[in-house]
């Protein structure tokens, strides 16, 4: 079936869904400006190693055609959305190994707001009612 490239948000979706769709294309734009600004992990990665700028247009297209694909009902969106919703986790405790801070600080870049929408993300879409959505709806 193709894809209806007009379709970015489907409000016949779970709320969890829905919400979560919303959340990756903000995380989409905040991600994009911490890529080029030097003090957030993304912006470190990209100074710091060559796969850096690689990286951080991944994060961005994870969340993009995470939110796109889940809204067009497609299973590799919700895959994508997943990656996308941990990848800050991962990427900044990768980012911040090398100083001498916090495990804590590690995983939440001491950012407590984005901190919040991040495991509230990764919580909308591993909400029973989202696996169950996109695993008998989805295609």
């Amino acid at each position: 079936m193709p894809i209806d490239t007009r379709k970015w948000f489907d409000r016949t979706q779970p709320q969890t869904l829905q919400i979560a769709t919303f959340l990756l294309y903000f995380n989409a734009f905040f991600a994009l400006l911490a890529l080029f600004e030097e003090r957030d992990y993304l912006g470190y990665l990209r100074e710091r190693y060559g796969i850096g700028i690689l990286l951080g247009l991944g994060v961005v297209a994870a969340n993009v055609l995470g939110g796109f694909l889940m809204a067009n009902e497609r299973k590799l969106g919700y895959k994508l959305a997943l990656v996308a919703a941990f990848a800050p986790f991962v990427l900044r405790f990768w980012a911040f190994n090398d100083f001498d801070i916090s495990t804590w600080d590690k995983l939440t870049g001491n950012d407590t707001i984005g901190f919040i929408f991040e495991v509230a993300l990764c919580a909308l879409l591993l909400h029973p009612q989202s696996r169950n959505h996109q695993r008998i709806w989805f295609k």
